[in-house]
């Protein structure tokens, strides 16, 4: 939809302002930013939109709001994410999850013992799609490492965190990704590649920090790392596939099959449990495919009542170039997940509106993507009441803040990204201020 046609009104705002309002208010206020479900938040800024579009029936409000829930990019967005969580139920049932952590431990040199933990988070976010799991999963491998080698453990599990970040940004079957490349029309491949390059020297810094802090160290791991390559394959093959280019319904759902296929062949996945695996993913999913579509509709509302055209406006006032467009779709996403403290619901909220920004100042659609995506993980990363940092320090007795000095990775993440702004580029644009 054209913004010139609506008239810019900043009170269109207030169902998103209440939402905000409702979080951060019982967060700050009960100790927990989690209280709030974000879909009862959502549900609630959802009337408030109703109640304050007037001049138009019940039934006229329904069918903007239904207009929004029907964008191609919407429903496509859900059912990836549906698919994405069948994979998911599928390959953790058939042993990938435990396979992939056991074979990046067992290449683990002992003389890196703390630069091994952020490659192979990097590793196993990349192929799981998710930095909640990555963490479960080598923290506690992160708290044994710092006892056997004397370093502290808040670097330790740094260096856990700052790789779950790497792949949650990055990964094929990331909630993020799937969110950045739908929101703004464009391929998987195409954005993994423009992001990819400019974290790279992100990950490549970090490492060499971390091997000035921590050279020297040696360490052993006790417990058994059994592993079956055959349960890492599911992974791989999704990730070669989708990079390649094949349509992501057809990997995701590829790789279900695989998965399944390497269960029942290793013996970890009952042929009873089949269905039960995939639903159990599926199932996991629902949260942010509710939350995707509640989102839209209050979206369509918001933009109708002339709320993006208010933002869209401010921004035209003050941004006058490429560079600057590309800083103010940053500069977005990062408030916004800073509010919500869940980067793919940010990227949700703020894709339609960078989308705007992109076609406005004539962005490609994988650079907004790979924008999206990059900035809410960097905030996501560092903010002291995410899911990411809550979920570390849970699982190893610190508290947020005690990481936060070592989350080297998102730091350098957000630098490259600035840096990457600034730097003149192939395509970059003539100054395009309207």
């Amino acid at each position: 939809m054209n913004e010139t046609s609506i008239r810019p009104n900043g009170w269109a705002l207030l169902p998103i302002l209440v939402f905000l309002i409702l979080f951060l208010g019982t967060g700050i206020i009960l100790q927990d930013f989690y209280t709030m479900p974000a879909v009862v938040g959502f549900l609630i800024a959802l009337i408030v939109a109703f109640l304050q579009t007037r001049g138009k029936t019940f039934n006229e409000k329904l069918s903007i709001a239904a207009r929004g829930i029907g964008d191609d990019n919407i429903v496509t967005m859900c059912l990836i994410f549906l698919a994405a969580g069948a994979f998911s139920g599928a390959v953790s049932a058939a042993g990938g999850v435990d396979s992939t952590v056991n074979l990046g431990l067992s290449l683990l040199p002992p003389g890196i013992a703390v630069i091994g933990l952020f490659v192979i988070s990097c590793f196993v976010s990349l192929s799981m799609g998710t930095s909640m799991g990555t963490i479960a999963a080598l923290a506690p491998i992160a708290a044994g490492i710092s006892e056997k080698t004397g370093f502290d453990l808040a670097i330790c599990i740094g260096a856990v965190v700052g790789g779950a970040m790497f792949g949650d940004n990055l990964s094929m079957i990331s909630d993020t990704t799937i969110a950045a490349v739908r929101t703004q029309g464009c391929d998987m491949k195409d954005k993994f590649k423009r992001n990819f390059f400019i974290v790279l020297p992100a990950a490549v810094a970090t490492i060499i920090i971390l091997f000035l802090l921590t050279r020297g160290s040696r360490f052993s791991l006790e417990q058994d790392l059994d592993y079956n390559l055959f349960q890492v394959i599911p992974y791989i093959l999704v990730l070669v596939t989708a990079l390649i280019g094949i349509n992501v319904f057809v990997v995701l759902i590829s790789g279900t099959v695989l998965s399944v296929l390497v269960g029942l062949f290793t013996g970890t996945l009952p042929g009873s449990e089949i269905f039960t695996s995939i639903g159990s993913g599926v199932t996991g999913m629902y949260d942010i495919t509710v939350i995707s579509i509640l989102v839209a509709a209050i979206g369509a509302l918001v933009r109708e009542n002339g709320g993006f055209a208010f933002i869209l406006e401010k921004i035209h006032q003050r941004v006058h170039t490429y560079r600057g467009a590309e800083f103010g779709i940053a500069a977005l996403i990062s408030v916004v997940d800073a509010a919500t403290a869940n980067n793919t619901v940010a990227i949700v909220i703020a894709g339609p509106i960078a989308r705007e920004i992109s076609e406005d100042y004539d962005i490609e659609a994988s650079r907004s993507a790979s924008l999206l995506d990059m900035f809410a993980s960097v905030f996501q990363g560092i903010i002291p009441y995410g899911a990411q940092l809550l979920s570390a320090a849970s699982l190893t007795g610190l508290t947020p803040f005690a990481i936060i000095p070592y989350l080297f990775y998102p730091y350098l993440m957000a630098v490259c990204g600035i840096v990457s702004i600034l730097l003149p580029q192939k395509k970059r644009h003539q100054e395009a201020g309207r």
